[in-house]
């Protein structure tokens, strides 16, 4: 039976089929940009599979052909800030945290294809997943110093343990990654034909025991060409090893590579206080014990960004509502930033812990 015109489709299409529990994110027009009825949409599906003995593994997918997420509901975060609904904002994030931690420590394979844009909160739905697929459309990132920001959904867990420096390089950059950059960086498992993703889904459903996800996905999967980040270390890990943002910038103008040069520009474009914070936040990351660990201290920057700084919705504001690409960073250079700007964010308790949330 059709649905009565006009009724919406739901934002998260839930099913199973086979054995197997598939969540597919359905707001295509955004590339599936997630907001908190997503987040609760498939923090209920997992809750209700869990001890589903008909629900074997759980596939997470993305409506359409552009990509799997292009990260969280921005625009809805910019109107929460700019209303003084902290409350809201803090229950987003508690949610979203929530969803990443529980991917990550499932007690069932979760697959999730990384096909096309998956970026910010769209890494933390693929990142921290068992099995990750990316395809030749894959283009991973996670941007959030483009608006002023610091990543957050665990990426400073998966950039502090990419190889090298590389994780400094993204993390500070927003750089994107291909497919092969996306393996090579810790942030997906392996390179599967986007023709091939039907098949994938096909297998799973079909599969005769005892065949495991993984031996599954083997039989889909190609061999990745070369890195470029993997090849560009020399460079990267020689300037991202600096110890500040203005130390970065210096070696990075010393360097002969063009790439370098563009790094630089790029940096000296952002907002000096999300460099340093997030420069703070990747490297105290591969100090702490695991992804929860790693979210706490997200929770506790993001929060900070967005209740006391104003780089955040200025950011916002340039990139995505008025558009107009030219923030007015406060403060505005990397030589006018405070010492402490770091150590302060880190120092930063939210009034409402992370884990204390209701289930």
């Amino acid at each position: 039976m059709s649905e009565p015109a006009g009724t919406p489709e739901p934002r998260v299409l839930v099913r199973t089929s086979g054995g197997v529990g598939h969540l597919t994110l359905n707001r295509p027009r955004a590339i599936n940009a997630l907001d908190l009825e997503m987040i609760d949409a498939l923090a209920a599906a997992l809750d209700a599979w869990e001890h589903d003995t008909d629900v074997d593994v759980v596939l997470l997918d993305g409506a359409g052909d552009r990509g799997l997420c292009a990260g969280g509901d921005v625009r809805g975060l910019y109107t929460q800030i700019v209303a003084g609904d902290p409350e809201a904002t803090g229950v987003f994030f508690r949610a979203e945290y929530a969803l990443n931690a529980r991917i990550a420590d499932y007690p069932k394979p979760v697959v999730v294809f990384a096909d096309g844009i998956t970026m910010g909160g769209g890494i933390g739905l693929a990142g921290h997943a068992a099995i990750r697929l990316v395809t030749e459309r894959s283009s991973l990132a996670m941007p959030e110093t483009r608006i002023g920001f610091t990543p957050d959904v665990g990426g400073t867990w998966l950039l502090a343990h990419a190889p090298g420096r590389l994780g400094e390089y993204l993390a500070l950059t927003g750089g994107t990654m291909d497919a092969a950059d996306a393996i090579a960086c810790g942030f997906a498992d392996h390179l599967v034909p986007s023709e091939n993703l039907a098949g994938v889904r096909e297998a799973l459903e079909t599969r005769a025991d005892p065949a495991s996800p993984t031996e599954l996905v083997l039989l889909f999967d190609e061999t990745p060409g070369a890195s470029t980040l993997m090849a560009q270390r020399p460079w990267i890990d020689d300037a991202f090893a600096a110890d500040t943002v203005a130390e970065i910038v210096e070696r990075l103008r010393a360097r002969p590579e063009p790439e370098a040069s563009a790094a630089a520009d790029t940096l000296e474009e952002l907002s000096p206080t999300g460099l340093a914070v997030t420069l703070a936040a990747v490297r105290r990351a591969r100090e702490l014990p695991d992804l929860r660990a790693a979210l706490e201290q997200e929770y506790g920057l993001v929060l900070w960004f967005a209740l006391t700084q104003p780089d955040l919705v200025e950011g916002i504001r340039a990139q995505l509502v008025d558009k107009d690409r030219s923030p007015r960073w406060q403060p505005a250079t990397i030589a006018e930033l405070a010492p402490d700007a770091a150590a302060t964010a880190l120092a930063y308790a939210p009034s409402i812990p992370l884990w204390s949330a209701p289930e």
